[in-house]
């Protein structure tokens, strides 16, 4: 099961993949922003019985990363993601004073490294990790098999894409690795985004035109 929360300014969608079977489950994203935002999640882990074992990001955007440091202390966990945004993590300060995010650096956060094709389990729940740079670097994308489907972060939206203009962004290594590492999967898996509303797969290889 995927649980779906909207936090912060910048709208994003956090997640919680849960293994309905074992009650674990992984935070994507941990984007609270306030502490009410905040509360809303541990109260939905509380209530439900669930143990985070992951938290997980697809990138390390500010706005993706606004309550990273609270999530980790509070289920003493690492932040599992690629290495190539780790730069991102020690330069959240920055961004958030340009973005409105009262964040500190956070490269003293544990890290636990993943990469492209690896495999995260959750109870009895699969996670595929596809590196799927080109937004920012690092980014990645966790496709759910079980579920139908796959959570895109900020690299795929509904009919659109992440944007490739800020430092690290580049369009043809975006357009290139959604292509091969999410375009392929069938058309109807589910696509969760960083932002917005669901898709599907097949709706963006029809009608999105940056992938057309």
């Amino acid at each position: 099961m995927i649980k779906q929360f909207l936090f912060n300014h910048f709208e994003v969608n956090c997640y919680a993949i849960v293994d309905e079977a074992t009650r674990q489950c992984a935070i994507v994203d941990p984007a609270a922003e306030a502490s009410y935002e905040d509360a809303r999640l541990t109260q939905y882990i509380e209530d439900e019985g669930l143990t985070p074992i992951y938290i997980l990001l697809t990138h390390a955007h500010v706005d993706h990363i606004a309550g990273l440091r609270a999530a980790c202390r509070q289920y003493q966990l690492p932040v599992t993601m690629h290495p190539d945004g780790r730069k991102l993590l020690r330069q959240a300060a920055a961004y958030g004073s340009i973005m409105g995010f009262e964040v500190d650096n956070m490269s003293d956060i544990a890290v636990n490294e993943i990469g492209d094709n690896d495999i995260l389990r959750i109870g009895e729940t699969e996670v595929e990790c596809r590196f799927v740079p080109g937004h920012c670097p690092g980014s990645m994308c966790y496709v759910l098999h079980n579920e139908k489907a796959v959570l895109t972060g900020d690299a795929l939206f509904q009919l659109s894409i992440g944007r490739t203009d800020l430092p690290g962004g580049n369009y043809p290594t975006l357009i290139d690795h959604l292509q091969r590492r999410v375009m392929t999967l069938p058309d109807d898996y589910l696509v969760l985004p960083g932002h917005g509303p669901d898709s599907q797969i097949g709706q963006e290889r029809k009608y999105n035109s940056f992938l057309v």
